[in-house]
């Protein structure tokens, strides 16, 4: 569990990605994203969601996976494409700030699909207002890649689970064993 809200959303979000592991991928198709949407009360069911929709949604989550592998400093050669990316979404997907006595938030300028991905964004603003968005990684371990809340004091988490750590510790060990038989 992330400590804000804004940080479950963005988790929420970029955990929808196929991996080796097993998990299916949510936004391959429109009707999978449009699921997903609903399932999380974002979109009404009677939304009408594109394929080009579910490809907008796949592409602003895998720039989000990018920054995060960033967060944890694993190699993320695309992240000033994914910046570039995400900079482009800010001004597709446009946020509005609602203030009240309670505070300000960032809430989506736009209803449907473009009010779903803007939700995200505000989620990340949100999150970076705060101690939350640092914190926010993406697992180093390349079939992975699964979003987590890094709860190490010094942030130094680079893996969703002890599991995905042991797989890279593994694979590397391999990969020593064979250089030195090849050597």
């Amino acid at each position: 569990m992330v400590e804000s809200e804004a940080g479950e959303a963005v988790l929420r979000f970029v955990n929808t990605h196929a991996d080796g592991g097993g998990r299916p991928e949510l936004f391959g198709t429109a009707r999978g994203f449009a699921d997903w949407a609903a399932g999380h009360e974002l979109l009404p069911p009677d939304v009408v969601v594109t394929e080009s929709d579910a490809v907008a949604a796949r592409e602003l989550r895998d720039a989000l996976v990018t920054v995060l592998l960033a967060h944890a400093a694993a190699p993320a050669p695309g992240l000033p494409d994914a910046e570039k990316y995400l900079e482009q979404a800010g001004a597709r997907y446009p946020l509005v700030a609602v203030i009240g006595r309670e505070g300000a938030r960032l809430r989506p300028a736009a209803g449907g699909v473009p009010g779903v991905l803007a939700g995200v964004l505000g989620a990340v603003a949100e999150a970076a207002q705060g101690d939350v968005w640092g914190r926010l990684k993406a697992c180093c371990n390349p079939p992975c890649h699964f979003g987590f809340f890094d709860r190490t004091r010094n942030r130094s988490g680079r893996f969703c689970s002890p599991g995905c750590s042991s797989q890279v510790s593994m694979r590397a060990m391999r990969k020593r064993r064979k250089d030195a038989e090849m050597a």
